[in-house]
């Protein structure tokens, strides 16, 4: 799925400046293994939100326009959304796939936590080499997810996932009943929110719904994301009457965690 390689590029150019070398690599290779469902299901969001919106015909250009190579008067050099949903900078806003690495990052790191809390590794025999790396790597893929998001209009809901996620970490140790599929309804929801706020719209209802029914309609901790996700997102869109509610994501939104 070429959604799936163009999450795990992007994940990998995020952590690309991560040492030492064996972290960095397990990092790698946690994304390599990775099916990709929240990094999918951003791309997917933004896609369908970015289609959905609408365009417009630039004026023609005149002789002289064409001979200057000038923008025609009236005309603009963004596309729908702005460059909101391709590129990303340090001051400028946060592209599309930056968004989905973002996302993408964040689950990797609480479902790497969420594995080694199930299966206590220091329980085991030493060394634990490996163990210790993968609890570094799950520090470090959650917190290059939260710089990522950070001056996104998801950065709220970045830091409501995390929080979520440790209270349910303690219902389940204190006993308490906790849905087996939370992390992923969370971090899915995130992901359709990260996904909209590039091109200046806001997740409808139907498709948050679908966030959490393609949450609990999955199995095992790295599933395979169905073919019908795009198709899934692009109805769901759709069912929104004006999905657009505020203009394009052009300033960086103030951090969640900013003072």
């Amino acid at each position: 799925m070429e959604a799936a390689v163009r999450a795990r590029k992007a994940g990998r150019q995020a952590v690309r400046d991560v040492s030492p070398d064996p972290l960095r690599e397990r990092i790698d290779a946690l994304l390599g293994e990775s099916a990709m469902v929240p990094g999918v299901l951003a791309l997917a969001s933004a896609h369908a939100v970015e289609g959905a919106g609408p365009t417009s015909v630039a004026p023609e250009a005149s002789d002289d326009e064409r001979t200057n190579g000038a923008t025609p008067a009236g005309a603009t050099t963004e596309s729908v959304g702005g460059d909101a949903g391709r590129t990303g900078s340090d001051t400028g806003p946060v592209g599309v796939e930056e968004r989905a690495a973002g996302v993408q990052l964040i689950y990797e790191g609480l479902r790497l936590t969420r594995a080694l809390a199930d299966d206590p590794p220091w329980e085991r025999d030493l060394p634990h080499t490996d163990s210790n790396i993968d609890i570094l790597a799950a520090d470090v893929m959650v917190a290059r997810g939260f710089s990522l998001l950070a001056r996104t209009e998801a950065a709220d809901k970045a830091v409501e996932t995390v929080q979520s996620f440790g209270r349910d970490e303690t219902d389940e140790q204190q006993g308490r009943a906790v849905s087996t599929r939370a992390l992923e309804t969370d971090v899915f929801e995130l992901a359709v929110v990260a996904g909209t706020t590039a091109f200046g719209a806001t997740p409808s209802d139907a498709l948050v719904a679908y966030a959490g029914e393609l949450a609990e309609s999955l199995d095992g901790d790295s599933p395979e994301p169905p073919e019908s996700v795009s198709e899934a997102v692009e109805e769901a869109v759709a069912d929104a009457p004006n999905p657009r509610q505020f203009g394009p994501a052009e300033d960086p939104q103030p951090s969640a965690t900013d003072p």
